[in-house]
């Protein structure tokens, strides 16, 4: 016997056991292990398909927030201006009840310094008033000191009188 040559025998057996043991991996033991692979590789399909769904309704998601958010910065822009707008509509009519106010206080203070101003005319025009008559009554005394001097000034005012009427008619 050789070592590299094999016995006929021995490989007659060996050959019958691998035949009984291919017979029965073919009969129980290969569809067992593909359908352990078939079902490990539908699993694996399964998990794909739904993460590719996940994906797309994560996708979905995304585009929903982003036109959300959109939406909510329109509104956003769209209550700012509605705010300026309200508020440049407070300020203005502010303003223009400063204006008025402002004018009729101006009209008041005008009214007044005008009412103020005719007091005070009135007031000079009695103070100067009653000063021409003390003086006129001074001037009168002296000059009317004696009885002669009054008879004078009587005849003088007469004529006076009599010359207007002439010049009248």
């Amino acid at each position: 016997m050789s070592l590299i040559t094999p016995d006929f025998g021995l490989l007659f057996w060996m050959t019958v056991v691998f035949l009984i043991v291919l017979f029965v991996l073919w009969k129980w033991g290969f569809p067992a292990i593909i359908k352990m692979v078939n079902g490990r590789k539908d699993y694996i399909d399964e998990s794909l398909r739904k993460a590719h769904e996940a994906n797309e309704r994560l996708a979905n998601i995304q585009k929903e927030g982003e036109s959300i958010l959109q939406e909510a910065r329109e509104r956003q822009a769209l209550i700012l201006k509605e705010a300026a707008e309200t508020r440049d509509a407070i300020v203005e009519k502010a303003q223009e009840k400063a204006r008025g106010e402002s004018a009729r206080l101006l009209n008041e203070a005008k009214a007044e310094i005008e009412s103020e101003k005719q007091n005070a005319i009135r007031d000079i025009r009695a103070q100067v008033a009653e000063l021409s008559v003390l003086i006129a009554e001074k001037i009168l005394r002296q000059n009317l000191d004696s009885e002669q001097k009054q008879m004078d000034m009587i005849e003088r005012l007469l004529d006076d009188v009599a010359i207007g009427k002439d010049n009248k008619n």
